[in-house]
């Protein structure tokens, strides 16, 4: 079916050169001479864009515009138009205009306009989908050689951009193709972190990565300065995509000074690695250092009530200034209260806010069926944040603080992988629940998909008895018993989760924003 163009235009005579192009080019064009006829032909056909003329006797062409608007708000208008007055361009792009021309028009911009508006997504999709078969070989190498922080860091980058790219179009070949890649990319790195964990946090290979329990000291002390506020927002279980997704929300307001990636322990989980974060100690250090401060996985209470006192403890042994806000919002009604009092606020040199949304959206997609359907794949998980964030309080609070001048740091604990493939484990009853890391003792799993520690102390984890280790899963496996484990699999496959050893859980955003 060819594309239906309404052309209205008083001096429509005169273009008959450019309807007789756009005719041979297999576009229908239907004339009108004024708004009024213009309006009438809307009542009786369906057409698919619309050029209006600006300066037409009777109804003009804004008071067309605004006209078709109201009645049919989906159909593309485009502007044309012999002036250049600034307050006519406001007036149309007020009114949602699709494009705007300038008289005289020629046939090659007419051109450029319709496809722009009208078969703009099928040439993003056939160009998309060339530019990554085109790069589905250089990533493919990239995965393959590999081996550094800095290598793996290009490689994430590189295939976060292909998937917010790709989600531009509707392709599930092309989609296919990128997440057979990425889970390929995932198993190598998982290789890369099993052999090189240990030595990283003991100091003793040839680099080391920016992990949870450095990340504030290298990247947010340096920077803090008595008689000036600083905001910290920890958005939990934020990925990198993720990131990316909410970052036009925030460019009018802020710009990005620093961009990084760091390492999220392991576990990549709330209990570990936001308290290593909190406390520039690893878990280990923190049960020896603080035990008043340090849950175990089978005691009681709260695993992460004592962030604050970590963060003051922290913050005094590198002699920064110890008053500090810290607040949790954990639901809307948290989260007006904090935003009410951020003027009190910023008389704090360092003001940190947690943020649990991201994490409850993890949590809640696994139990709650019409959050499934509305974060049942990757890019719907990345929508259904951004539209969270669009519309959070959150987003409230960085308005504000850019209107302050405030320099704010967002960050995370850990990300998370959704889930696809069950791996069997068996342990005793005090074995936690976490699908994708297990910690206990007499921990069974004959499974090439896992990373098993042993000797938790040599990479800084508690060790609550003398057989404890911890068995992690890598790439998107997760670990189930086999008690009722068909009910079980069902139930949590493709779900998003974390603990374990991925990308998309271990490599996770620090960035500074500066107001603009």
């Amino acid at each position: 079916m060819s594309t239906k163009i309404l052309w209205a235009d008083d001096e429509i005579d005169l273009l008959k050169p450019h309807i007789i192009f756009l005719k041979n080019k297999g576009y229908d064009v239907v004339p009108a001479v004024s708004g009024n006829e213009a309006i009438d032909i809307l009542d009786n056909e369906d057409v698919d864009i619309i050029f209006l003329d600006e300066n037409m006797p009777g109804l003009s062409g804004i008071e067309t515009l605004k006209h078709i608007k109201t009645v049919h708000p989906h159909i593309p208008v485009v502007m044309i138009t012999k002036s250049e007055e600034e307050h006519i361009m406001e007036d149309a792009i007020g009114a949602d205009i699709a494009d705007y021309l300038i008289k005289p028009v020629n046939p090659s911009q007419i051109l450029l306009c319709l496809k722009k508006n009208i078969n703009k997504g099928e040439i993003v999709t056939e160009k998309n989908t060339q530019a990554y078969q085109q790069a589905f070989r250089d990533i493919a190498l990239k995965i393959s050689d590999s081996n550094s922080l800095q290598e793996w860091e290009i490689v994430y980058k590189e295939l976060v951009y292909w998937e917010l790219e790709l989600e531009k179009i509707n392709d599930p070949s092309v989609a296919s193709m990128l997440a057979d890649q990425k889970e390929e990319a995932n198993n190598r790195f998982a290789k890369f972190v099993t052999k090189n964990y240990e030595a990283w946090l003991n100091g003793t290979g040839s680099e080391k990565p920016l992990f949870s329990h450095t990340i504030l000291k290298e990247k947010l002390f340096p920077d803090l300065q008595e008689g000036k506020s600083a905001f910290l927002f920890v958005i939990d279980n934020l990925r990198f995509d993720q990131w990316k997704s909410i970052l036009p929300l925030i460019n009018p307001y802020y710009r990005v000074n620093d961009e990084s990636l760091f390492y999220s322990i392991l576990p990549t989980a709330t209990h570990y690695a936001r308290n290593a974060m909190f406390s520039g100690l690893m878990p280990s250090e923190i049960a020896k250092k603080y035990p008043q401060y340090w849950l175990n996985e089978n005691d009681e209470g709260g695993k992460n009530q004592f962030e604050q006192p970590l963060l003051e403890e922290y913050m005094k042994r590198y002699g920064k200034a110890s008053k500090i806000s810290f607040s949790k919002i954990l639901n809307v009604d948290f989260g007006k209260k904090v935003l009410d009092n951020l003027r009190n606020m910023l008389n704090n040199p360092l003001n940190v806010v947690v943020v649990n949304f991201v994490d409850m959206l993890s949590h809640a997609r696994t139990d709650v069926d019409i959050i499934r359907e509305l974060a049942n794949d990757e890019k719907s998980y990345r929508h259904v944040t951004a539209t969270w964030f669009a519309n959070s309080v959150m987003l409230d609070m960085v308005k504000f603080l850019s209107e302050k001048k405030i320099p704010i740091y967002i960050t995370t604990d850990h990300g998370t992988i959704k889930i696809e493939k069950p791996i069997r484990i068996l342990g005793d009853k005090n074995t936690n629940s976490n699908l994708r890391y297990k910690v206990g003792r007499n921990l069974d799993c004959n499974s090439k998909d896992i990373f098993e520690i042993r000797s938790p102390e040599k990479v800084f984890l508690p060790k609550e008895n003398l057989t404890s280790s911890f068995v992690f899963a890598t790439g998107s496996s997760f670990l189930a018993y086999p008690t009722n484990y068909t009910h079980y699999v069902n139930y949590y496959k493709d779900t998003f989760q974390h603990g374990g050893i991925s990308m998309e859980e271990m490599m996770i955003p620090f960035i500074k924003l500066l107001p603009k």
